[in-house]
């Protein structure tokens, strides 16, 4: 399974639907992706993977509250990854809570073979911990593509906005990964 993280805080306007579905084509087997439900780059995301007929799976904050449990700019999004999503994965966490939220990522990327990062090559600040999760995953030896499509800008106003980070590097050999009849 591949986890897909990156900058929630894109353009509007940002086009990385196809690129993603190229290096996501060219980086794996068929496996399935795995995002945290939440508006931005994981509905963009879900929406590739459909349309890319791949397997989409959603880490949903748990316990019963679930879509209501997200601030109000989440829930829309959020309602449709369920839509999209052929699993659904269940995790105690807050998703208003940042550190709750990263916890959550954290665990997103343990349990997956390869990391997808939408990332500029920024640090990590008080509000995005794409680059803490990129250290995270490389510290387990868990192989990371770095992805950043000519053109995509952060929102005006982002402490990171207009920084001219790395472009999409070429993956690494995917692993292999077992395919489930």
């Amino acid at each position: 399974m591949i986890a897909v993280v990156g900058h929630r805080d894109l353009a509007a306007g940002t086009s990385l639907a196809a690129d993603l579905r190229d290096l996501l084509d060219r980086c794996t087997t068929g496996a399935a992706v795995l995002v945290r439900a939440g508006a931005g780059l994981p509905v963009v995301v879900g929406r590739a993977v459909r349309e890319a007929g791949r397997k989409l799976v959603v880490l949903l904050p748990a316990p019963a509250r679930g879509v209501a449990a997200f601030p109000p700019y989440d829930r829309a999004a959020a309602g449709e990854l369920l839509v999209l999503a052929d699993e659904v994965r269940l995790l105690p966490y807050d998703p208003a809570d940042r550190d709750a939220s990263v916890s959550a990522d954290e665990k997103l990327v343990r349990s997956c073979r390869q990391v997808v990062a939408l990332w500029d090559g920024s640090p990590s600040d008080g509000r995005d911990a794409t680059a803490h999760l990129v250290a995270y995953a490389r510290a387990r030896g868990i192989p990371v593509t770095v992805f950043w499509p000519a053109g995509a800008v952060r929102e005006p106003g982002s402490p990171h906005a207009g920084t001219n980070g790395p472009r999409s590097k070429a993956c690494p050999a995917p692993p292999v990964l077992s395919r489930r009849g």
